[in-house]
């Protein structure tokens, strides 16, 4: 790996966990980078239903999408992440990516907060299938300071072991509350 960002390390373990076909769901769409890669991995036969609150976020991801020739397989949302349960089935999600804090380029003041972040955990549990794979990019510190990484670290931190697999990582020798990569992956 020569890109050492918090997206590119997740980005690997995504493209090593989504096949064609998969449905997939990114549930903090952004600029659109994690929508354009699921939506490419997912190929013709899959489908990504992509969510955000901004609706700058779904310009700039629909625009992304197009310049980039993506295969026509996926559904923007103009929705909070916290309501995704209402656009799949329980256990029909092969990988679900979140990015927690603010928009690149957006409005600092609009950032994801915990309350809502965990509740769309907690409905990302029962979305996924078994064998499945949740990416999460935490940030905190600056504007959008510790309430929602320490909110979903401690909800992680209490899943059941024998149900999912917590794998949390961190950048140590970096300064200024570096992002905090985590995988959750379901095992039964």
């Amino acid at each position: 790996m020569n890109n050492y960002q918090i997206t590119a390390w997740c980005s690997d373990f995504i493209r090593n966990q989504v096949q064609d076909g998969d449905l997939c769901i990114d549930a903090t769409m952004g600029n659109g980078n994690d929508t354009l890669l699921l939506s490419r991995l997912c190929g013709s036969t899959g489908k990504v239903l992509a969510f955000d609150i901004q609706e700058q976020a779904l310009n700039a991801t629909r625009e992304r999408l197009d310049t980039a020739n993506a295969p026509d397989n996926y559904t923007l949302l103009l929705e909070s992440h916290a309501n995704m349960a209402q656009y799949a089935e329980p256990g029909s999600v092969n990988c679900i990516v979140f990015n927690f804090g603010y928009l690149p380029g957006g409005n600092h003041a609009l950032a994801t907060r915990g309350e809502t972040s965990v509740q769309a955990l907690s409905q990302a549990l029962i979305l996924l299938k078994k064998g499945g794979m949740i990416s999460l990019c935490i940030y905190s510190g600056g504007d959008s300071g510790f309430e929602e990484r320490d909110q979903i670290l401690a909800w992680l931190k209490q899943l059941d072991s024998h149900k999912y697999l917590v794998i949390k990582s961190e950048y140590y020798n970096r300064p200024n509350h570096p992002p905090i990569p985590v995988l959750v992956i379901k095992l039964s």
